[in-house]
């Protein structure tokens, strides 16, 4: 079924991959970012200037409506049937790490605060395989345990991805406050079609310098299949999921190659030949995702 979908950050890298996707299932889409969607996106999707670290601007930007036509004739009065979060900065050192976290924590918030006293019943979060505390930790050190799903504990040390385990026990709250649908999607290294053929070269022939990534990534097109799939899934409260593909990015067998880099983590299931080390077993089971784009079909070696 069609939906009505504010989706900030959707000018992003990943972003216009997403927005890209839900428009082909047939949903329609608000965008607000900071700038525009590129052609010919720009011609399908409506993009408003919004601080989301602007509480009013944000109540404002997702009562709006989703397009200009004079007169105004979408369904008037009406709540967007989702959101999905994505703006934000994306990783550390693009700002002060004060204005990393304020910028992500409050629009979080103010995402958040304003779709529930809108009345909207369904958040989708963009957080990060990063909480697991890996990618951008004060030296080298080893994940918990493997396979890394999402039991496992999140104890990150940068301020990004403390931003985004804040960001997530925010969204718990309000969909425990407000019994609304809050998923959280733990996003792994965006690969959009134009990186199999720069950036996999150095995940296949360097796998040893990749442990931060957990040999694991997210292909832009299938993050907008896990979107849809979030809107399209209800009643399940607060979640996250690991949002990553199903393949490690290596040629080597999945346990053969964490034997070899991270010796002394501990296994708690066997693993499949080929698994991710980032399980997306969850989001496979309570969601129905199947990967439609693997880096093999795509990789020239």
């Amino acid at each position: 079924m069609a939906k009505r979908i504010i989706v900030t950050g959707g000018s992003g890298y990943a972003g216009r991959h997403i927005v890209a996707f839900l428009l082909d299932q047939g949903h329609e889409i608000l965008n607000l970012d900071l700038v525009p969607l590129p052609e010919p996106l720009a011609q399908r999707v409506h993009s408003m200037k919004v601080d989301l670290s602007d509480g009013g601007q944000v109540f404002s930007a997702l009562s709006s409506h989703f397009k200009l036509t004079q007169p105004f004739h979408e369904p008037l009065m009406t709540p967007a049937d989702a959101v999905i979060h994505l703006a934000g900065y994306p990783r550390n050192m693009l700002a002060p790490d004060s204005e990393t976290f304020k910028i992500n924590v409050v629009s979080t918030h103010n995402v958040l605060e304003a779709a529930c006293k809108l009345g909207i019943k369904k958040v989708i979060l963009a957080s990060s395989i990063c909480v697991y505390g890996v990618t951008y930790a004060e030296g080298d050190v080893d994940f918990p345990s493997f396979p890394v799903d999402e039991e496992v504990d999140t104890n990150p040390m940068d301020v990004y991805s403390i931003a985004k385990v804040c960001a997530e026990k925010v969204g718990r709250g309000y969909a425990r406050k407000y019994g609304i649908d809050v998923y959280a999607l733990r996003i792994g290294a965006v690969i959009c079609p134009e990186d199999y053929a720069t950036l996999f070269k150095e995940y296949v022939n360097n796998p040893s310098d990749w442990k931060v990534h957990g040999w694991s990534y997210t292909d832009a097109r299938d993050l907008g299949q896990m979107c849809h799939l979030c809107v399209a899934v209800d009643g399940l409260g607060f979640q996250v999921f690991n949002a990553t593909n199903d393949q490690n990015t290596t040629t080597l067998e999945t346990t053969e190659l964490l034997r070899r880099e991270c010796p002394n983590t501990l296994f708690t299931r066997e693993m499949l030949p080929r698994e991710a080390p980032m399980s997306n077993r969850k989001i496979k089971d309570l969601l129905g995702f199947s990967q439609r784009h693997s880096w093999r079909d795509y990789y020239a070696a």
